[in-house]
């Protein structure tokens, strides 16, 4: 591969054009160019490997192959679109980016060298980064030239290696070049970052006995192209494909492209795209050569003389670019990259005759750009070049003298602001990393290098190295004279005790050595020397008796020293790794007598305590004492207990010290009881249970456990396992269902068996229930699908929980739970299905034992609501006119069918309802009238309307809200004789909306005003009160009374009755007496005589007599039904019921009631038992009388019985209705 050449040079050292950076700020890398040989007349390219014997200008044309910003065709520059990539290494977003020049840091602290390698021979470069600073790996790049990334490159003659040495911190990056070929020579680049972390190195191979080869032809796409990845020859280092042909691997059947013509006739801005097409990325290394060859330039009719191809111009300067036209009237239109250009101070334009010129004033690299020019139709365009001054220094670097310690800056002063410097000592550049001791900064055009704790290694030449000029001096750095700050101390240190000797001296960077009793004393892994700053520490992590002595510092330079004694002492210690026990533990049983002997060491002779917690052990203790004597010491135990485990601690002292250790007696037992245990699961003829271990395994691990089993009544228990069970789970088996059983259990472990556990609450063996019965479809709607079924017949000891209904769709076997929560209901509604679809529905029972076999429907059912006509259930209740008192709540309830979902309407007295006075609710089945609080005027008739499409059902409510009565309009006292008062009063004008039930009369003595009642419940507007004292004054009121009550006020007589003795009527006393009728006493001169007519009293007494007989009734299985009959008698007769005439008596499938003559018995969920002759009958002193009836219990069957049966459809339907209505009301 032949050497770069400089940028602004040529192999003959004639100048080049420069091309400056891209307009985006990226700084120039420089090309790499390739020797081949000019192309023949006819395209084909041969090419030739240069020797530097045939390096002539004559007969070897330059072929530039630039970095990938170079490579962009001029028309497309600075846009993103149109980057083309060379390396594997950059993706074409990066190369747009601004590249921003990362922080100067030294990572590196191994760089690669520069080599020579003979061809075929491998090679190996190594970079080393110190990680100790570092969170991650640090990231590296191995690039040949300044664009090649060579991690595309890997394969057959490149290889690329990392390891990490965990002891050291360092990472090893390696590159292995295998069989070197003499292209593979030129100058490499190594680059680390990490974070904003980035250092870089530079390096040559040299590779000798280059091979000549002779001129053969070039295929322009495949010498333009990189070396494909995955192929034998995978891992290239250049662009080989110039310098000799090789034969392709596999032959191309695509036919032979001249890209040359293609090139030769495109438009500038149609050059990527045959770049892409033809597969060539060297793009601007394809444009220069296609420069150098002779075009035959077409005549232009616009332009009398087009642009130069590229003008170049100093940064800073001024170009012309000038084009002359063939008509002067046309009009002419400058563009940049495209853009057109407006006049500017910047830009002028300027007219002499036929020329038209643009002055371009103090480029800068962003003029660096594509140029043309357009004349109508035609145009022509060039490239403009800005190149780059060099950087010279203005002021020079001053000679430096100082001493160690202090601070040294370098100042140089360059020609250009932010220029790239590079500073050297002696030589060698210096190292600016983060771990540096040099520090480098600039401002503006000054540079600095800073010292900051200079040493006397640090005297030398600096210089400071621009492209323009270097500028050197020379810095002398010397010692400064020792001070003492902390001079070292004598110490006395325990044995196995670290040793720190420390002290202070000035200037603090002054190495030194440490000698103990006269030697030398060298680091180890035991011995450690600390030198930082002015501090000087030797440490030693354990010391020992060889470290007693003498310690002298003695500062490297100078004649003073420091020095120090140390001297060594043992403090005790416990051996306990005589006793050979595992973890210290010693295990005994309990009962045993035991005696633990411990040696001990110390200078003096220690004192020893033995303690357990917070309590002192005793040499004087009966049971539990301790004991020292010469080198050992003692704990005896006489008879060991479950509370002598325990950690022990033994506590050493003497004047060196103290020492602690710790002895673990554990005393072994049985183990405590477990636990009752726990039953969670029963079966039919087994169980599960399970149990916990217990608190206290007796200083042992539990082997295992022992079962029993009894039954809960008797006391005899019975062993289930000889073998023990390992496990904290059991399954006893072969129990008989609905017996009571209780177990418990039994601990092992190796030194017994434990107490037996308190017994596990009673359980009883359960077994599920059979399949639920007659499940059938209730009803069916767009949505949802209705079910009902009858309970198990089979339910047993376990009971019933609920029931789990399940439906999958026809086809499938996936089965839903459509219930999450058992029903107790033997009907449920099925919901969320989708219209037309068919499906299966099964229903489980559940109980504490498990799910049941399911019930399944033997026929899928479709979901489809069917339109039924509209259908009102008024309730028996509410035919008739359902009355309520003022105030109370009224709630009805009026059932109603019909498919879909009616529309339910209400009127009152033919006008709509206020729903502020009464609230309306309607659902699916039924429609609700709610008045929470009940007024007069809520009374009359409502209307309810049914609507379903066409079909309407309409029915009629009266409601009647009834309230107190008013009190009579008036009330006479019509006559007085003897005793007796006759009164008179007209009915009440306000009767409350319903009939007068009957009057309250009440008396009240003149005297006293104190209101007794006469009589209750009469119904006419005249009495007679009769039994009224003589000589009493009598003021009489009445309260009027309906089926609410009384009236709330009364009205009273305005005068008053007077009763007096026969024949003494005062004239006085007559006076103020009421007369009533004339007809009923008379008043002679001796006195008043009364005439009382003889009344007889009329006998109410009668015998039982039913008004209303009992009727024969038909009932449905598991419906309510009701017998009714009246009775009238006086006294109040005793109502008794028979069946088949044997007297009910406190059954409580049966319900009697007797209100106002009326009768009723209630029998619940009747069965087809509970069919047979009825007999009601009354007794009382007069006699007594009775009635029958016959009830009729129908069996309920199913739509598929009835349907079984031949019943017709309509038959069916009727009955099916009339059994939910039933269900309705009750």
């Amino acid at each position: 591969m032949p050497e770069p050449t400089k940028k602004d040079e040529t192999p003959n050292g004639q100048p080049e054009e420069s091309v400056a950076p891209d307009s985006n700020g990226a700084p120039q890398l420089p090309e790499i160019s390739l020797e081949v040989s000019p192309p023949p007349d006819d395209d084909n390219a041969a090419a030739t490997s240069p020797t530097p014997q045939e390096e002539d200008a004559n007969s070897i044309k330059k072929l530039s192959v630039e970095l990938p910003n170079d490579s962009v065709p001029v028309p497309a520059m600075g846009r993103k679109d149109s980057v083309w990539s060379l390396g594997e290494g950059q993706g074409p977003e990066e190369l747009d980016k601004p590249i921003d020049n990362p922080p100067l840091s030294t990572l590196l602290i191994e760089s690669p060298q520069s080599a020579t390698v003979f061809v075929g021979g491998d090679i190996t470069f190594v970079a080393k980064v110190e990680a100790k600073d570092l969170l991650r790996k640090p990231t590296i790049k191995w690039f040949k030239g300044k664009w090649m990334d060579l991690a595309s490159k890997t394969g057959k003659h490149l290889q690329l290696k990392e390891t990490f040495d965990r002891l050291t911190k360092v990472h090893t990056f390696e590159m292995h070049i295998i069989k070197a070929k003499e292209n593979y020579a030129g100058n490499y680049r190594c680059e680390v970052t990490y974070k904003d972390k980035f250092d870089s190195c530079s390096f040559d191979l040299e590779v000798k006995e280059a091979e000549q080869s002779s001129g053969q032809s070039i295929d322009i796409r495949s010498a333009f192209k990189r070396s494909s990845e995955g192929q034998e020859d995978a891992g290239e280092l250049d662009f080989s494909g110039l310098l000799k042909h090789r034969e392709p691997k596999q032959q191309d059947d695509t036919p032979e492209v001249d890209v040359w013509e293609i090139l030769k006739n495109a438009r500038p801005d149609q050059y990527e795209k045959i770049a892409f097409m033809y597969g060539i990325t060297d793009l601007r290394g394809l444009l220069k050569r296609m420069k150098k060859i002779p075009k035959e330039e077409k005549k232009s009719e616009a332009f009398a003389k087009k642009l130069d191809p590229a003008y170049q111009v100093d940064k800073g300067g001024k170009i012309r670019l000038v084009v002359d036209l063939a008509d002067p009237t046309v009009e002419l239109k400058w563009y940049k990259n495209g853009q057109e250009i407006r006049p500017s101070p910047k830009y002028i334009f300027e007219h002499k005759g036929t020329q038209r010129i643009m002055v371009i004033n103090n480029c800068t690299t962003n003029d660096d750009a594509a140029y043309s020019v357009a004349a109508g139709d035609e145009k022509c365009t060039t490239e403009l070049f800005v190149k780059e001054l060099p950087v010279k220094v203005v002021k020079g670097i001053e000679p430096v003298k100082t001493t160690v310690n202090e601070r040294i800056e370098l100042e140089c002063e360059v020609s250009e602001e932010g220029a790239q410097v590079k500073w050297m000592k002696n030589g060698v550049e210096v190292p600016t990393g983060v771990r540096s001791r040099y520090r480098v900064k600039c401002e503006g055009t000054k540079h600095f290098l800073v010292i900051d704790d200079a040493s006397r290694e640090d005297t030398g030449t600096y210089s400071i190295m621009a492209t323009g000029g270097t500028s050197e001096a020379h810095v002398q750095v010397d010692l400064k004279p020792l001070k003492i700050y902390q001079d070292l101390q004598d110490m006395t240190v325990k044995l196995g005790q670290p040793i720190k000797l420390h002290c202070e001296i000035y200037p603090g960077n002054v190495p030194g050595r440490w000698y103990r009793n006269g030697q030398l004393i060298q680091p180890n892994d035991r011995i450690n020397i600390i030198h930082r700053n002015k501090v000087h520490r030797l440490e030693i992590e354990t010391s020992s008796l060889h470290d007693a002595g003498d310690y002298t510092f003695v500062p490297e330079g100078y004649s003073q020293s420091l020095s120090a004694k140390i001297h060594i002492i043992d403090p005790p210690r416990v051996h306990l790794e005589s006793l050979n026990f595992p973890d210290n533990t010693v295990t005994i049983v309990a009962g045993n007598k035991l005696r633990l002997e411990i040696p001990i060491s110390g200078e003096p002779a220690p004192r020893v305590v033995w303690m357990k917690g917070e309590r002192v052990i005793l040499e004087s203790g009966h049971r539990v004492r301790a004991e020292t004597y010469g080198d050992q010491t003692s704990l005896t135990i006489e008879v060991t207990e479950r509370e002598d485990s325990g950690n022990y601690k033994i506590v050493l002292q003497n004047e060196a010290g103290e020492a602690t250790a710790s002895v673990r007696i554990k005393v072994v037992d049985i183990p405590d009881p477990p636990e009752a245990p726990l039953v969670p699961v029963v079966g039919g003829d087994w169980c599960s249970m399970t149990w916990e271990p217990p608190k206290y395994d007796g200083g042992s691990p539990i082997l295992g456990y022992f079962i029993e089993r009894k039954k809960k009544q008797s006391s005899r228990w019975m062993r289930l396992n000889f073998d023990l069970i390992k496990e904290l789970s059991f399954e006893p088996k072969k129990m008989i269902e609905g017996v009571p059983y209780e177990v418990r259990i039994f601990a092992v472990n190796a030194i017994g068996v434990s107490k037996p556990s308190e017994p596990s609450k009673a359980f009883t063996p359960l077994a599920v229930t059979s399949e639920p019965t007659m499940l059938v479809v209730d009803d069916v709607t767009d949505t949802t699908v209705t079910v009902k079924w009858r309970p198990p017949e089979t339910i047993g000891a376990a009971g019933l929980d609920g029931y789990l209904v399940e439906y999958c769709i026809e086809g499938a076997d996936d089965w839903v739970v459509s219930n999450k929560e058992l029903t107790e209901k033997t009907k449920y509604t099925i919901t969320g299905l989708t219209p037309g679809c068919k499906i299966l529905v099964r229903v489980k029972a559940i109980n504490a034992a498990g799910a049941s076999a399911p019930r399944t429907l033997q026929h899928s059912v479709l979901v489809k609501e069917v339109i039924e006509p509209p259908k009102i259930r008024v309730p028996r209740h509410l035919k008739q006119t359902y009355t309520r008192k003022v105030g109370e709540a009224v709630n009805l309830v009026v059932p109603f069918l019909g498919k879909p979902r009616p529309k339910v309407t209400w009127l009152k007295e033919g006008k709509p309802i206020e729903p502020t006075h009464v609230s309306i609710r309607n659902t699916d089945c039924d429609s609700i009238i709610f008045i929470r609080k009940a007024e007069r005027s809520h009374s009359g008739k409502y209307e309810m309307t049914v609507q379903v499409e066409n079909h309407v059902d309409t029915a009629i409510l009266d409601i009647q809200i009834v309230d107190l009565p008013g009190p009579p309009v008036s009330v006479t006292i019509e006559d007085v004789w003897g005793g007796n008062v006759a009164l008179v009063w007209t009915p009440p004008k306000d009767n409350g909306n319903a009939p007068i039930t009957g009057y309250t009369i009440q008396k009240a003595d003149k005297k006293t005003m104190e209101w007794y009642t006469c009589i209750e419940h009469y119904h006419r507007t005249c009495i007679t009160i009769t039994e009224l004292v003589v000589g009493n004054e009598y003021f009489f009121r009445i309260f009027s009374e309906n089926m609410c009550g009384l009236s709330e006020t009364a009205t009273q007589t305005k005068k008053s009755a007077l009763i007096v003795k026969e024949g003494n009527f005062p004239h006085d006393t007559a006076q103020r007496q009421y007369h009533a009728q004339p007809h009923s006493f008379t008043l002679t001169p001796t006195g008043m005589q009364v005439k009382t007519p003889e009344y007889s009293d009329h006998d109410f007494k009668e015998a039982p007599k039913f008004t209303q007989p009992l009727i024969n009734t038909f009932a449905i299985a598991g419906y309510n039904a009701t017998l009714n009959c009246s009775v009238r008698a006086n006294p109040r007769p005793k109502v008794i019921w028979m069946k088949n005439k044997i007297a009910i008596i406190d059954d409580p499938r049966y319900r009697m009631f007797s209100n106002q003559g009326v009768c009723t018995l209630e029998i619940r969920k009747p069965s087809p038992y509970d069919g047979g002759m009825y007999t009601c009958k009354a007794i009382n002193d007069l006699g007594e009388a009775q009635v029958d009836c016959k009830l009729e219990v129908k069996g309920g069957f199913t739509f598929f019985e009835l349907m079984q049966r031949g019943v017709p459809l309509h038959l069916i339907d009727k009955y099916m209705n009339e059994a939910k209505i039933v269900e309705q009301e009750k």
